[in-house]
């Protein structure tokens, strides 16, 4: 009886905190974007826990090595699609990327890594989504919570319906797949119609994503990654990010030097891939770093810049 007893006020005390985070979640919300607590109260309300998103969060990609990793983006069918998607939509990229300097090739293969050329833009509710994460995955829930703020914020101010409105497992939508955060500072309205929709118009994801690189110090015409070879005694150095903080000098006294002439001495840092031979040795510049503000994930980056790489040639690339 005692035991019994011990559990239902545990259950009660565990119920109690729930309501608790959920109503310091509204007021901050609130107060923060300046919206209606009953408003926020309505829609959490009709968010819904989704268990499946708890399990596709745990098994991302990027926990590949990037051997298995790769193969996922670089293949025929992706590069043939993505170098038909610029062909189809050539003056609009060429456009964005004159006004900003970001490369059409690195916009269309965000788009190609993020969502297969729009195919595949997710399957969830973004409420569900980063309800599930904000409020039920200890791990990263302050950054999905304040992700679900955003959301609200940027529902009101975008007119969107979130009782339909689709993403991926972490929340992130469109066909560049911005998460709420991304999408109310970073999205541009590129057809001139008033609206940034990222959903429906590809001017206007073009320009957002060309911005995002923007805002994240892209550099017009420098390089992004350079094939470096190791040494026998090379010791990497201690780094914290992928954020150039090393001259060529600094990573030639470690024992790693570029396979190709870079020219400047650029800062850069060092990318060590577990590749299908062994390791693969690269260096990493500002651009690069940028491509990583988009996802965190040196493979990701990788990724994006040799199908960026396939789409500007006329042939296929060789897997290093």
């Amino acid at each position: 009886m005692r035991t019994l007893l011990g559990s239902l006020l545990l259950l009660c005390a565990s119920a109690s905190v729930a309501q608790d985070e959920r109503a310091a979640f509204i007021a901050q919300t609130a107060q923060e974007f300046g919206l209606q607590s009953t408003q926020i109260d309505s829609l959490l309300a009709g968010a819904a826990y989704q268990q499946s998103i708890i399990d596709a969060i745990t098994r991302p990609a990027e926990s590949k090595p990037w051997s298995a990793y790769r193969p996922i983006f670089l293949t025929p069918a992706r590069i043939a699609d993505g170098r038909a998607f610029m062909l189809e939509h050539q003056a609009e990229l060429a456009a964005v990327q004159a006004n900003t300097g970001v490369p059409a090739e690195i916009i269309v293969a965000i788009i190609g890594v993020e969502t297969n050329y729009g195919r595949n833009r997710g399957r969830y509710r973004v409420l569900d989504a980063l309800y599930t994460l904000g409020f039920h995955y200890p791990p990263r829930q302050p950054f999905f919570r304040k992700e679900l703020g955003e959301l609200f914020a940027l529902a009101k101010e975008e007119s969107l319906d979130l009782n339909t409105l689709q993403g991926s497992y972490a929340g992130a939508m469109g066909w560049g797949q911005f998460m709420p955060s991304s999408y109310r500072h970073f999205a541009r309205d590129g057809d001139g119609d008033g609206q940034r929709d990222l959903f429906g118009s590809l001017p206007d994801v073009f320009a957002s994503i060309a911005n995002y690189f923007i805002e994240h110090q892209w550099q017009p015409g420098q390089p992004v990654v350079v094939r470096a070879n190791a040494e026998a005694n090379a010791v990497p150095p201690a780094q914290a990010s992928y954020e150039p903080a090393f001259s060529l000098v600094d990573l030639a006294d470690s024992g790693f030097r570029p396979q190709t002439a870079v020219g400047d001495d650029l800062p850069a840092s060092l990318i060590v891939l577990d590749g299908s031979d062994g390791p693969e040795y690269w260096f990493g510049f500002r651009n690069f770093y940028s491509i990583t503000r988009y996802n965190r994930s040196p493979m990701y980056a990788m990724a994006v810049y040799q199908l960026a790489q396939a789409l500007g040639t006329d042939s296929a690339p060789v897997a290093p």
